[in-house]
């Protein structure tokens, strides 16, 4: 699959290195040339030098063929025009927005468009989002047999209870990340869209978990 990332400053390439490891192709962009010199010697992506919001930047970096994108840049205004375009022009399936302001971010996370902190999400969280459906492990107790995971979910889980995904999955929430902000769920708490469900799962059972996690909801 094919993935766009803008603004090459350390997170941009820090998340390029996570996309280009999990065998993607890539096209970086940036507006100052320079910066592309924060990726590794060995970078084989595409790198276009324009601004990340302009359409014929965007075509040129294969927006129309992408699958997720990220705007990364150190400009709140830039990153979330740029999120705009490439999904509601272009139809980019994952896009996801560096916001530093929490206030706006929580209106574009209500616009559908996820969005992470300057400070308070990490390369492997912004990895999460962008990248096809997986679940990350965040906690592992001291006998390793027990794991706290965190998952963005895919569209088709959406609409549905917590009871119904705990009974898919065989696992046990915990709580879940909406609009930026973390909330205890009940059984009767409805997952909604761009949520994040933090879950407890044993170990031995996480592999599964995740292959399913992957796959359209459907009561097994």
């Amino acid at each position: 699959m094919h993935f766009v990332i803008m603004g090459c400053g350390r997170v941009g390439a820090t998340l390029a290195k996570g996309v280009i490891a999990h065998g993607h192709s890539l096209a970086m962009i940036d507006n100052n040339p320079d910066s592309f010199r924060k990726l590794p010697k060995d970078f084989e992506g595409q790198k276009v030098t324009g601004e990340g919001y302009d359409r014929d930047t965007q075509r040129q970096a294969g927006i129309e063929d992408a699958y997720g994108f990220a705007a990364v840049a150190d400009d709140d205004n830039a990153n979330i025009l740029a999120a705009r375009i490439a999904r509601e022009i272009y139809g980019v399936k994952k896009v996801v927005a560096r916001i530093a302001d929490p206030r706006r971010a929580e209106v574009y996370e209500r616009l559908g468009i996820p969005t992470v902190g300057t400070v308070d999400r990490t390369a492997q969280s912004l990895l999460s989002r962008v990248l096809p459906l997986d679940s990350e492990a965040v906690f592992t107790e001291d006998t390793g047999k027990l794991v706290l995971c965190r998952a963005l979910l895919e569209t088709s889980w959406v609409g549905h209870t917590v009871a119904e995904i705990q009974q898919v999955l065989g696992v046990r929430a915990a709580y879940v990340s909406r609009f930026s902000r973390v909330a205890l769920v009940g059984e009767d708490t409805i997952l909604q869209e761009n949520d994040e469900l933090y879950f407890f799962v044993t170990a031995s059972k996480r592999p599964a978990v995740a292959s399913r996690l992957a796959r359209v909801f459907k009561e097994d």
